[in-house]
């Protein structure tokens, strides 16, 4: 009987001046960790009504979280490399936040200086207005003064409907900063559109 053929030996793969591959680089999931209710814990990077401040760590329903705010970088996982670059972040917020606010005092100074703001607006003979005078109007004339007071910053209780009348307007200016201002209103002359 003739023997079986022994099998022949694989040859060595391994030589010695052969190059290692490098490891593969296997990438990591951000996984959003889950809270004690079941939401998606994130830390908000931005003020968001409602919800929290910057730097909280607040817990969201899982879609909110992956939908809206991690996608308008409105929020971040919470890892320890985020949080480091929160706590940067939160330091510059802080410092331009308070330049914002000694602005918004000077403002308020500024403001306080000026005695009166004289509106002119279209009226009847009685002094019945034309329309009225709001907060776009008041703004826009303070803006002509080189006040930057925003509509929004108006807190006129009712529109100005009557020509000749002084109205003391508050002013909220933003961060807790008040500021009051007379507006007075005068009918435009309309001696020359009758001739």
């Amino acid at each position: 009987m003739a023997k079986a053929a022994a099998p022949a030996k694989k040859a060595d793969t391994k030589k010695p001046g052969a190059m290692k591959q490098p490891p593969k680089k296997v990438r990591q999931r951000q996984q959003v960790k889950k809270g004690q209710h079941g939401g998606a814990l994130v830390v908000l990077v931005e003020d968001v009504p409602h919800l929290g401040k910057q730097g909280d760590l607040v817990e969201v329903k899982p879609g909110y979280a992956r939908n809206y705010l991690l996608p308008n970088s409105l929020a971040v996982v919470p890892t320890e490399h985020n949080l480091k670059l929160l706590e940067k972040y939160k330091v510059k917020v802080q410092k331009a936040k308070e330049a914002k606010i000694a602005d918004l005092k000077v403002l308020a100074e500024q403001i306080s200086r000026l005695m009166t703001l004289t509106i002119e607006a279209n009226a009847n003979e009685e002094g019945h207005l034309y329309g009225s005078i709001g907060p776009a109007e008041i703004s826009k004339t303070l803006k002509g003064k080189n006040l930057l007071v925003e509509p929004d910053m108006v807190k006129l209780e009712h529109p100005i409907k009557e020509a000749n009348t002084l109205t003391e307007v508050p002013l909220s200016l933003g961060y807790g900063i008040e500021a009051k201002i007379q507006v007075l209103v005068v009918a435009l002359q309309q001696s020359a559109a009758r001739k």
